[in-house]
């Protein structure tokens, strides 16, 4: 079920509700069918059928036109003339505006100024329910702008944060590609088509919610390969993807942190070293581990990840909050990442 499909359902079985009221609630209730041709229950009901249209012309544009755009007197104004549109309508139709001739004696043809039975503005038949509708719509509409302004302060803060990560995976990348180039390497120009595809990947996917998950993967693959073109035959890199990786979606950019700290704290020529990445996939569970040998190499400060993977672990607590599992495990010899994500 789509949300257009749910949010018409949701209306619909509210306005049904809303207009079972009179009919539950009249004392003429007993009479079956012939309830509607009964002159009271017909104005209570058209009195709820006008508090519906009001509930709406206010959820719609007396609260969010008026109210929140500091329009209070045109809202007020707007709020009493739809209550005395109700009253007066109702009455007019049904002609119980007034009580009939003034009480005491009468002379012929004296009948007394008809008068109201009660003032204009005041029936409480009518005020409470009234009054209910009108706090009801703000109720619901304040929840929808504080869920409103919630999802907008989420989206600001991924958009952050990714803006955070980008850079600084980026500046990893050129840093080998400048390491090629000095050494002449005759896989520079494959290292410039590999950069490419993931600067490319980075401007044209990162921006979205959610992408393609075979997308995602295969931005890893191009990293991957970037890497391998500096590593020496002391490092056994293993990577591996299993189940179906197509037909299913993930935030961008939310697992490359976890691969590029291994490379960035897995690899030390002078030792012996390895970096194995395995992805599986199976049914909406994508569970991705990582593992590398915590060698020993000292690393200046501005080239480390922990704001990244911090970053990260926000984006995860963002975006999938309850629908995640992170579990980091090291020793003096291993460094071992698994997390596990519900795909949406």
């Amino acid at each position: 079920m789509n949300n257009s499909t749910r949010f018409f359902l949701i209306n619909f079985l509210g306005c049904l509700t809303f207009l079972s009221l009179p009919v539950f609630s009249s004392p003429d209730f007993g009479e079956g069918w012939d309830l509607i041709y009964i002159a009271p229950f017909q104005e209570s009901f058209l009195r709820f059928v006008f508090l519906l249209v009001f509930f709406y012309a206010s959820y719609y544009f007396f609260i969010p036109k008026l109210y929140f755009n500091n329009k209070k007197t045109l809202f007020i104004i707007s709020v009493l003339g739809s209550y005395g549109i109700i009253i007066g309508i109702t009455r007019v139709i049904f002609g119980n505006s007034f009580r009939g001739p003034m009480p005491g004696p009468m002379h012929k043809g004296d009948f007394g100024p008809p008068h109201f039975e009660h003032p204009i503005f005041f029936d409480a038949q009518i005020l409470i329910p009234f009054l209910l509708v009108i706090a009801l719509a703000f109720l619901i509409k304040m929840n929808s702008r504080l869920m409103e302004i919630h999802d907008e302060k989420l989206n600001a803060e991924v958009s952050y944060l990714k803006a955070q990560i980008n850079p600084h995976f980026l500046f990893n990348t050129l840093n080998s590609l400048y390491a090629l180039t000095l050494q002449k390497s005759n896989e520079a120009p494959n290292a410039v088509l590999k950069l490419s595809g993931i600067m490319r990947y980075v401007v044209t996917e990162s921006s979205q919610d959610f992408v393609a998950l075979n997308k995602e993967i295969d931005y890893i693959k191009d990293y991957i390969e970037l890497q391998k073109l500096r590593l020496d035959k002391s490092v056994a890199l293993s990577f591996e993807v299993h189940g179906t990786t197509t037909g299913r979606a993930i935030a961008p950019l939310i697992l490359i942190p976890f691969i590029e700290n291994a490379f960035k704290y897995g690899i030390n020529p002078d030792e012996n070293s390895f970096i194995k990445i395995d992805i599986t996939v199976e049914d909406q569970l994508l569970n991705m581990n990582v593992q590398n040998t915590m060698v020993a190499s000292e690393i200046d400060e501005e080239f480390k990840t922990e704001e990244g993977l911090k970053n990260t672990k926000k984006r995860l607590d963002l975006i999938y909050s309850g629908k995640y599992d992170l579990e980091v495990r090291e020793d003096d010899k291993v460094y071992d990442v698994n997390l596990k994500i519900d795909l949406l």
